[in-house]
């Protein structure tokens, strides 16, 4: 995707938020705990105020219960539509984690082991520059883990023309292009977030089931979930009047992306579209609601995701590590799971504290496109999840 690369802002997030992760010395008040709240919504309300953002949603729960949720600005500015609890937002690389629940799926059903050469299931990546070794070094659990060295993006070079295409279209593209790819490193040996990777993993996915990623996920994952109001790319009819719009902001002049876009073979990479109350569905499976009656996993194999498979910074107060499509950070034993999502004017990020069974989701429609290598929304998503880890740690835990 020609997203800004969600590793870098899962990093960036870790150092903003590692100084708030700390245990709380006593149970909180429930005086205390809306107290939080209400920083975390103050805060919030006044970064989108200041950057002039379009529209937000933000959600608190625990235990599979939504404890809070709070609606900022417009779906869509053009028509004024508000922002409501039934608006679809796009989720971009927060899909990664649903392809990787479905790689685990099939594992689990033993039609792959993690362990696997990836060019068992794609031999075309034989044509790939490895100077570090045969390709069949390369894994799934490589391909997971962000750690098999290929590149970041779905394109090898800059799109900047208008009729260059947002994405590839046809798996045939990025095949034409393997000749031209190269390993960037040895294999498992260290962390480089790659889009191009998870795409491999859909195409997996594809040829092992005979149907479609989107097919597959949809019967598999967002089914058992009753996610019933979630899908990829392009909006069935009924439920287009509640896609947000999406906008770029520069220097003050707004412009509209559209209600929809297709994100091509890139699909497994970052084409789900979802309201918050699925997105809650999801979160409540994350955090091991036992009222789901189908979960789409086994809690067993949903945990192995979040163990580090690569260490990105480790210091005295906290490390970032990468799991199975999933992002953790640890600190004095707290354990956080996560990914965010960044794509045509939508930024995100699903966050969860499995020990609490507390998680949080954060979404705008809204990017203020600067100069400065950290975009003003991409500040604002990191300070509300800092205040964020404060309202989590005052919450009291349930058993």
């Amino acid at each position: 995707m020609k997203n800004l690369i969600t590793g870098i802002i899962f990093l960036f997030l870790s150092f903003k938020i590692s100084a708030a992760l700390r245990p709380s010395a006593s149970p909180s008040s429930a005086e205390e705990t809306d107290s939080a709240w209400r920083k975390v919504v103050s805060l919030w309300q006044k970064g989108m105020e200041k950057n002039g953002l379009i529209g937000s949603s933000l959600m608190f729960i625990q235990s599979g219960q939504i404890l809070k949720q709070n609606f900022y600005g417009m779906a869509d500015r053009e028509s004024g539509r508000n922002l409501d609890k039934n608006t679809i937002y796009h989720w971009a690389s927060v899909t990664k984690t649903f392809t990787g629940i479905a790689i685990m799926q099939l594992r689990d059903r033993g039609l792959l082991s993690l362990d696997d050469p990836v060019i068992d299931y794609i031999p075309e990546l034989k044509a790939v520059y490895n100077p570090y070794g045969p390709m069949s070094a390369i894994t799934i659990r490589h391909l997971l883990s962000h750690s098999a060295g290929f590149r970041g993006p779905t394109w090898p070079w800059g799109g900047d023309k208008s009729w260059h295409p947002y994405e590839p279209k046809s798996w045939e593209q990025l095949v034409a292009m393997f000749p031209y790819t190269e390993i960037h490193f040895k294999p498992g040996t260290r962390y480089s977030y790659s889009n191009l990777a998870i795409i491999f993993l859909g195409k997996i996915i594809e040829r092992l089931c005979a149907e479609d990623y989107e097919v597959y996920v949809d019967k598999n994952i967002l089914k058992p979930l009753n996610m019933i109001h979630s899908y990829f790319d392009i909006s069935p009819y009924h439920l287009l009047p509640h896609r947000s719009n999406s906008y770029f902001i520069k220097d003050s002049v707004i412009s509209a992306n559209g209600l929809d876009f297709d994100t091509g073979v890139t699909v497994s990479n970052g084409g789900l579209n979802a309201p918050l109350t699925d997105m809650a569905s999801y979160l409540s499976f994350l955090t091991g609601d036992p009222a789901i009656e189908n979960p789409p996993l086994a809690r067993t194999s949903l945990e192995e995701m979040w163990q580090p498979q690569i260490t990105e910074v480790e210091g005295d107060s906290f490390k970032t590590a990468v799991g199975l499509s999933f992002f953790i950070l640890e600190r004095n034993g707290l354990r956080l799971i996560g990914h965010t999502g960044e794509q045509m004017g939508f930024m995100s990020f699903i966050y969860l504290e499995p020990a609490s069974k507390t998680a949080a989701l954060l979404v705008f429609n809204s990017i203020v496109r600067s100069d400065s290598e950290i975009s003003p929304t991409r500040e604002l998503l990191a300070d509300v999840l800092d205040a964020l880890c404060k309202y989590m740690w005052s919450v009291p835990h349930q058993n």
